[in-house]
């Protein structure tokens, strides 16, 4: 069954159930044109009350004027009026349903008070009245309650008007509940959207600046090399010392160029920091201890044999662990401690910072920035990377990045 079929089924069961129950109950005349003609107008009324609610609920309105004018009493069938009602406050503004629940209301008043000023009931309508007689012989006397043509005449109008309000406040709630429901939905989107531009951005400001710091690392190491190594070629023949001083100035150069790789942009674009060494794992207990003074308890542990990295993998490790550990002092909540885990192999350096804490929403935090950058320093080494809760609480940071690669 399709999707149209299924709306088209939903929009028609309402009318068929309203028809199946008039004929088992016997409110149905089986030769009377007028009353099955106004009828079928209602019940396609009811088909159609989702497409044109307001145009719908006119032909229900004559299809029940069209029983009561026959005289026949308010039937099941007759419920129609009241479903296409709530179509009209679901579909439609406040200010169109409630006006037309008003010109219902208005047309059933008038119709009631011109019957009521002849002394007489509207025929159809169900009346709410009481009386309590003294029955004896050859006499029913009459001893308290509604008297023929008093006041109970209007309890037929009452209890029609209470059902059309009821179900206009009932479309109307199902309006406003779904407005509502789409502003979440709206805004839902748009956070998300926000989130996702703001990790991009993020991403790429990560990217940009581990660019400079390459491009800082290599580009002096490799511009010295390049003179030295033409030099070394023209004094080849001529000058045999000037060669061997040219290659070992080569060599000199080629492992200071490792060391210059600490010497980049620093932090936020501050360009002073350039010229000062940058960090790496052996800065690690200094990190720690800077976060212990915050009050997070941290343990590192050193797991096989620490060995000297190459310049960008010591500056990356170093920058995993300092944003993982920021992310704890943030989020983790108070009281919760972290552990730092380093595991040097022979091929790969596995980084792994969990916490015990309880993450804390920061107002004014944008989610995802930190944990973007990490994700995007260990792509950019070729290693591999995985952040999410533990399943016992708390939450983790683990990444493994390549020697060998990073030496390549």
């Amino acid at each position: 069954m399709g999707e149209q079929t299924r709306w088209a089924v939903r929009q028609a069961a309402p009318a068929a159930g309203l028809l199946a129950v008039a004929l088992l109950s016997g409110q149905s005349p089986e030769h009377d044109v007028p009353w099955w003609a106004a009828t079928l107008a209602a019940l396609v009324a009811v088909g159609l009350r989702n497409r044109w609610p307001v145009a719908m609920l006119v032909i229900c309105t004559l299809s029940t004027a069209a029983h009561l004018f026959q005289g026949r009493p308010v039937g099941v069938v007759d419920g129609c009026l009241f479903i296409v009602l709530y179509a009209v406050g679901v579909h439609r503004s406040r200010t169109v349903s409630a006006a037309a629940l008003a010109g219902l209301l208005l047309t059933l008043a008038c119709w009631s008070g011109a019957y009521a000023l002849r002394g007489r009931l509207v025929p159809g309508l169900p009346m709410l009245a009481f009386q309590v007689t003294h029955s004896a012989p050859g006499r029913v006397e009459f001893v308290a309650g509604d008297r023929p043509g008093g006041a109970a005449r209007w309890s037929g109008p009452v209890v029609l008007g209470s059902l059309l309000v009821a179900g206009w406040a009932a479309g109307s709630g199902t309006r406003t509940r779904r407005a509502y429901l789409d502003q979440l939905a709206a805004r839902a989107r748009d956070l998300e959207r926000e989130r996702e531009q703001s990790g991009a951005l993020a991403v790429a400001a990560e990217r940009g600046r581990i660019s400079r710091e390459l491009h800082d690392v290599v580009a002096h190491g490799l511009s010295l090399i390049v003179i030295q190594a033409q030099g070394g070629a023209a004094a080849l023949d001529a000058e045999p010392a000037e060669t061997r001083a040219a290659l070992a100035a080569i060599v000199h150069t080629g492992r200071e160029s490792l060391a210059d790789m600490r010497r980049v942009l620093g932090a936020l674009g501050e360009v002073g920091d350039a010229w000062h060494p940058q960090p790496g794992l052996a800065h690690l207990p200094a990190l720690v201890d800077q976060v212990r003074r915050t009050g997070t308890g941290v343990r590192l542990d050193i797991e096989g044999v620490a060995a000297a990295l190459p310049a960008p993998l010591d500056l990356s490790a170093y920058r995993i662990v300092q944003e993982a550990l920021t992310n704890v002092m943030k989020h983790a909540g108070p009281g919760a401690s972290a552990s730092v885990v380093l595991a040097y192999a022979a091929s790969a350096l596995d980084i792994r910072v969990a916490d015990d804490g309880v993450a804390v929403p920061v107002r004014g935090s944008r989610p995802g920035n930190g944990i973007g950058g990490m994700r995007e320093r260990v792509r950019l080494l070729g290693g591999h990377f995985r952040a999410g809760p533990l399943p016992g609480g708390g939450f983790e940071v683990r990444a493994t990045l390549p020697i060998e690669a990073s030496h390549a």
